[in-house]
């Protein structure tokens, strides 16, 4: 299969390994993105493995609540950013998160498909088309998310819309101190991107795999390949809990700590008890505008082409 320049880069920003490390892995693989990038993994070469497509859309989130127990979050993208700090665009956004407070579509093509509120003669889709005319750029709804709950939900807008993060707890007592802290919760979410909440929403599966990946790194490494069995289940039982700490929130060390080491679950029970009532994140949703989706980057591929020669 022949490699191209594109599928290098491609590879590279998935990973950010170097771009002849990417073009080996793919002639090794033949050109099978997921084995390049366990290849990349186990050879130490993959400093972080992202999704296809760098963070670099335009647009905005934006969020909504009515009330302490109800609340919503969308994107909605666009070409430029001039036209996502435009007034008009702003407005509509705003029309529509409000519309996701009160919608019961749970995919985005039902949600275009209902009566717009501020018009029922037409549906969301059709108001789109209509601020697309008007606006004179393309733009599109790409995700919502309406949480409702016996508990609480919080709101944190970050960057001016660039993410926006909802976090939805139990709580045995609702005043500002709480609202406070779950804000805070909300701040660390957008600020270090976990992947769950808890150590108990991570499969089996992803542990072993991961054991897996990091037992080939080991027997790639001279030095650490020669070390006893039971040292090297140790090293690999240690490198997990140290990616739990990473990618679960209530494990990663709270930002506002003092000490430096306090975790956020740590911190939640300090707030329980100052409160008089347990407080506990159930889980959390957190938009990043144009996260995943790709933009054009000039001269990267004819850079990556030449390296390649």
């Amino acid at each position: 299969m022949e490699i191209t320049a594109s599928m290098v880069k491609e590879l590279r920003e998935m990973t950010g390994a170097g771009v002849m490390a990417c073009k080996k892995a793919l002639v090794e693989t033949d050109g099978d993105y997921d084995k390049a990038i366990e290849l990349l993994r186990e050879k130490g070469e993959a400093t972080a493995v992202k999704k296809a497509g760098r963070i670099a859309a335009e647009g905005i989130v934006m969020v909504a609540t009515d009330g302490d127990s109800k609340a919503a979050i969308v994107e909605v993208n666009s070409e430029t950013d001039f036209v996502a700090k435009n007034e008009k665009f702003r407005n509509f956004v705003t029309d529509v998160v409000n519309q996701v407070l009160t919608t019961s579509a749970s995919n985005i093509d039902e949600f275009t498909s209902e009566p717009w509120s501020k018009d029922s003669s037409k549906t969301v889709k059709e108001e789109l088309v209509s601020q697309i005319a008007t606006i004179g750029e393309n733009m599109s709804i790409r995700r919502f998310e309406k949480v409702e709950t016996d508990g609480i939900v919080v709101p944190y807008i970050h960057g001016g819309g660039r993410i926006g993060v909802l976090v939805e707890a139990s709580a045995e007592v609702v005043n500002d101190d709480v609202k406070e802290a779950l804000k805070n919760v909300a701040m660390q979410v957008a600020a270090l991107n976990p992947k769950y909440t808890s150590r108990d929403e991570v499969s089996e599966d992803f542990i072993a795999h991961e054991k897996e990946i990091l037992l080939a790194q080991i027997k790639n490494d001279p030095k650490e390949s020669q070390k006893p069995e039971k040292v090297i289940e140790g090293m690999i039982n240690g490198r997990i809990n140290k990616e739990m700490k990473e990618i679960c929130l209530l494990d990663q060390v709270y930002v506002k700590a003092e000490d430096g080491k306090q975790s956020v679950a740590k911190y939640l029970e300090r707030v329980s008890k100052e409160v008089g009532g347990t407080v506990a994140v159930k889980r959390f949703v957190r938009f990043e505008t144009g996260e995943g989706l790709e933009k054009k980057e000039e001269n990267f591929a004819e850079e990556v082409a030449k390296q390649m020669q």
